[in-house]
């Protein structure tokens, strides 16, 4: 439980290393001050500085100027795929009970903007690839969402087109217009059908426009059932997850509930570890070691993904590791050694086991939080009418990937990530800014850099922007990483998991 008994008593106590109070007050050794004073110091700070704005500033400048759909070899193959997945998944929620379908509509946004965000989506894709396969999935969209006569403006000039699109045309003039068809022509056109879409959401909605046109009612309860079969397992997959999601957001919404109560009783209610922040260690020589470490690693990272093959994702996942080693060797050496700390009792990253039950409710208050602060951000969107662009997490490696690769992506984002982030953003940017600033200011900084290195747009920016929030919040309360750690890491696997649910089933 959260609030065990050894909370009753008037304060907590932690143990403190070996010198603590010293170090914290000021007392530095001399030795530890001055291992950057130097004029050459000086400039290589600087110069260092300028490799960081530099990286940052290409992160910016690729996010703003280079084409979302560039960043897939396949992008139609990806798209058709989730937008399938999707369709899918509202297909077998209207076959489920009106209670799941109102909490799914109420977590996820409603079918209609699914389904104007996927029109939207694949207009880009027409207009950015003319792709012909890609104008007929389009119509498909349009006349499936009640835009009949957006389809058939669209196809209207086809019939002048290279082949298939004439053919395509004809589809959806019969399809979605008001010709009459016979069931002769119903089956040819049927039979030409199965040979140009591959089996799939878009397939059987036209197949059964079809049917439903010629009145072949044998055809279309095949195409129904085929339908509902496909829509049942994407959604079973789904409403797991959704599941999982609402145990997460209930339980933690009790404790975050308990911890804002209890917050005025006890001004120690979620400390778990000393020291905190600020940290025990001048700020001069965290910002050089910062600089330093954080421009070796950003030398590192462009190295390392330049020069390793893209199949190689085991690879490549070892870019996070090796492009934080700068940084913590130099924070081992330069400020946790000198205060007479490790990594373990430095960062908080050792609970005394009487604390976990404390430990596990934090971490699902901040996940609760998390979510909260995600649905917020989904209403305000959807009402803005702002979308967060597909490819920011479509993830090849997660959706069709061998098992393998899977596994070690997996690795990267609920391992790798969430450690050495932590670790580099809380443990030591803001920690090192909490020395200067308090914590609205320090927390905006860190949580600002975090969210641009992330390269998103808008929505996906706000989304880890706030997630870092929580983070530093957390870390400032509680005097350990590790609950930002694991909060981090369940954040990452439920985003890993909802793309896998969808897209992989």
């Amino acid at each position: 439980m959260l609030y065990s008994s050894d909370m009753s008593g008037d304060a907590l106590q932690i143990d403190q290393p070996q010198g603590f109070a010293e170090i914290h007050a000021g007392a530095v050794s001399p030795q530890s001050t001055t291992p950057f004073g130097s004029r050459f110091s000086i400039v290589m700070s600087a110069a260092s500085a300028s490799v960081l704005i530099v990286a940052l500033g290409a992160i910016l400048l690729f996010s703003a100027t280079l084409p979302k759909l560039e960043r897939f070899e396949e992008p139609d193959r990806a798209l058709e795929l989730m937008v399938s997945r999707t369709m899918e998944a509202q297909d077998g929620l209207r076959q489920s009970p009106e209670w799941q379908q109102w909490i799914a509509e109420w977590t996820a946004g409603s079918n209609e903007a699914e389904r104007a965000q996927a029109i939207k989506w694949y207009q880009e894709l027409v207009h950015a690839t003319g792709d012909p396969f890609s104008k007929l999935r389009l119509a498909i969209l349009q006349g499936e969402s009640g835009h009949e006569s957006d389809a058939l403006a669209g196809v209207s000039t086809w019939q002048d087109l290279a082949p298939p699109l004439p053919f395509f045309g004809q589809l959806i003039e019969v399809a979605y217009g008001t010709r009459p068809l016979d069931q002769a022509r119903e089956m040819e056109l049927q039979a030409a059908l199965a040979e140009t879409l591959p089996a799939g959401w878009f397939y059987n909605q036209l197949a059964a426009r079809l049917a439903q046109r010629a009145n072949d009612q044998a055809l279309l309860a095949t195409v129904e059932q085929q339908r509902a079969v496909r829509g049942e397992q994407v959604q079973g997959w789904s409403r797991l997850l959704i599941q999982f999601e609402l145990a997460c957001l209930i339980i933690g919404s009790v404790m975050l509930l308990g911890i804002v109560r209890l917050r005025g009783q006890r001004t120690d209610i979620l400390r778990l570890h000393l020291p905190g922040v600020p940290p025990p260690w001048p700020g001069g020589i965290g910002t050089a070691v910062l600089l330093r470490g954080g421009a070796l690693g950003a030398v590192i990272t462009v190295a390392f993904l330049s020069l390793a093959p893209v199949e190689h994702v085991s690879l490549r996942a070892l870019a996070i590791p090796l492009a934080n080693l700068p940084l913590l060797a130099l924070a081992y050496v330069h400020l946790l050694k000198p205060a007479g700390l490790n990594f373990w009792n430095g960062f908080g990253l050792h609970i005394e086991r009487e604390y976990l039950g404390r430990l596990t409710g934090i971490v699902l208050a901040i996940v609760a939080a998390g979510l909260w602060g995600e649905w917020v951000m989904g209403r305000v969107a959807e009402s803005l009418s702002l979308t967060n662009h597909w490819t920011e997490w479509f993830d090849p490696n997660l959706v069709w990937a061998p098992g393998s690769v899977l596994a070690i992506s997996l690795l990267e984002y609920v391992i790798f990530a969430p450690i050495f982030e932590e670790l580099a953003f809380r443990g030591l940017l803001y920690a090192i800014l909490r020395r200067r600033f308090q914590f609205l200011p320090a927390a905006f900084i860190s949580t600002s850099i975090f969210a641009i290195a992330h390269g998103y747009g808008l929505i996906g920016f706000i989304s880890v922007l706030w997630s870092g929030f929580l983070w530093a919040w957390i870390y400032e309360k509680t005097g350990s990483l590790l609950p930002g750690i694991l909060a981090h890491a369940l954040n990452n696997l439920l985003v890993c998991f909802a793309v896998m649910a969808l897209l992989r089933a």
